[in-house]
């Protein structure tokens, strides 16, 4: 599928869906849920969110796979809500992004303690060196987690894909994967998602000024919006791998 065709299913996927959409709203709702309780200094609301956020930690990030997968095979529609297969799927997806995290975490730690960072001279910020320091130091470590959380985006299409969390775990084959798409062609999809994003909160900029009411419309649903995008046409642009690799395989 050409690029322009994979951006422009992926901006109609969510509205061709409208009557599963609400699905998604109401998975998104339940992140929502502490936020509030904390602000108007309601306890059981807040317990009632922290059990809603266990749910959606096993739930959405396996509702979202679903995403990818659908993608992958070209299709438009939303994906049923099957408890048993979310579930599981949601832990895959936890547990590929645990094992993606472990090399920027220790990293992390390593350069915290080669630029001499310590608890003692946290507080010395008349230090002019420290500040720099300091500066150097958060630059590599976000350099460092957005590389590995690109490579993470690529690795859960890979899962969706092969079916196999091994199989998603081997870094040089999801570099390989990264390549085989198009390094040109990833350049240009971040950029549409990027800006994607900036749109979207811009327009809704006027709605999260509304008292309590605002941050729960942008929660569940300007953030579901973008991401059943972000998955979907993550989902189409590792299709044209999928069908490469079908077709290699009849010969």
């Amino acid at each position: 599928m050409d690029f322009g065709k994979i951006i422009s299913n992926s901006f109609k996927y969510p509205f061709r869906n409208i009557k599963k959409l609400p699905i998604l709203f109401i998975l998104f709702i339940l992140i929502a849920i502490i936020p509030i309780g904390v602000v108007i200094d309601n306890k059981y609301l807040s317990i009632i969110g922290l059990i809603g956020f266990f749910i959606f930690i096993l739930i959405v990030p396996g509702y979202l796979f679903s995403m990818v997968k659908i993608g992958l095979n070209e299709s438009s529609m939303f994906p049923s809500l099957d408890f048993g297969n979310t579930v599981r799927d949601s832990l895959r997806v936890l547990v590929l992004r645990m094992v993606y995290m472990i090399v920027p975490a220790c990293l992390f730690f390593v350069l915290l303690y080669g630029l001499g960072i310590s608890v003692r001279n946290i507080f010395d910020m008349k230090s002019v060196g420290f500040l720099l320091t300091l500066g150097v130091f958060f630059l590599i470590a976000l350099i460092i987690y957005a590389l590995f959380e690109f490579l993470l985006f690529f690795a859960k299409a890979r899962l969706a894909y092969l079916n196999s969390l091994k199989e998603a775990l081997k870094i040089h084959e999801v570099i390989r994967d990264i390549f085989n798409i198009g390094i040109l062609n990833i350049i240009k999809w971040l950029i549409v998602m990027a800006i994607l994003v900036v749109a979207f909160t811009f327009i809704s900029a006027w709605v999260i000024e509304i008292p309590y009411v605002g941050f729960l419309i942008y929660v569940s649903i300007v953030i579901p919006i973008l991401e059943s995008i972000g998955n979907y046409s993550l989902g189409l642009l590792y299709s044209n791998i999928a069908r490469k690799n079908n077709y290699l395989a009849k010969y």
